[in-house]
């Protein structure tokens, strides 16, 4: 008994003393819903298939000793930099383009609902979120090396479980702030011209927190 309540607790704190950034990174895609840019279950799917990622880089580590350097997984900041430099150029034409899709009819999807489901997890903007939520977690493989490694099988399955449950909570939780109507005037107001920055922001942050500099310079 003590054993579970050990892995609960381990795996509730290293989830959240490894998660916390993550929250912000979802709050941003979740802001760019009501621009017809990115559904709700793509960022749901990428944050997932992005942390699964992580967990199978930290179970291989596990297993096998195989590590990937965070300084190297911390090269992906250049994707939100991208993202958010091409937004940037391209904020006025991307407004455009939402009026347009908006005044367009979309005829019902007759498609069977496997595919449906498949075509959303395979949709680009899962990806986009996927490799962000990965980029943004170079540190949770050194966490999470040294934490399985020193957990039986029991203790593994518990926390591994703990790590999911809570990644949907924190998908919930962005997705519930984004509906506050005080964060949500905000984001409404000024969330086109922020978002850009915040991208580029979180692609050198990502640069700096794994010490990725050391490797550019």
């Amino acid at each position: 008994m003590n054993q579970i309540v050990i892995a609960i607790v381990e795996g509730v704190s290293a989830f959240i003393a490894t998660n916390i950034d993550d929250l912000v990174i979802l709050l941003i895609f979740f802001a760019q819903v009501k621009e017809k840019k990115i559904k709700v279950i793509h960022i749901i799917n990428g944050s997932y298939l992005g942390f699964i990622v992580i967990i199978l880089f930290s179970l291989i580590g596990f297993f096998g000793g195989l590590i990937i350097s965070p300084e190297w997984i911390g090269l992906l900041g250049i994707l939100p930099i991208s993202i958010g430099v091409k937004q940037l150029i391209q904020s006025q034409e991307n407004q455009e383009e939402i009026i347009n899709i908006n005044n367009e009819y979309i005829p019902p999807d007759r498609r069977h609902p496997f595919l449906k489901i498949l075509s959303e997890i395979l949709h680009p903007q899962t990806y986009k979120v996927a490799v962000i939520i990965f980029a943004n977690g170079g540190d949770n493989i050194g966490v999470y090396v040294p934490l399985f490694a020193a957990s039986n099988l029991l203790s593994l399955t518990i926390i591994l479980v703990i790590f999911f449950l809570l990644k949907g909570l924190w998908c919930y939780l962005a997705y519930r702030l984004t509906k506050n109507p005080n964060i949500g005037h905000v984001i409404t107001n000024y969330g086109n011209k922020i978002v850009p920055y915040i991208l580029i922001g979180l692609g050198f942050f990502i640069f700096w927190k794994n010490g990725t500099f050391s490797l550019i310079f």
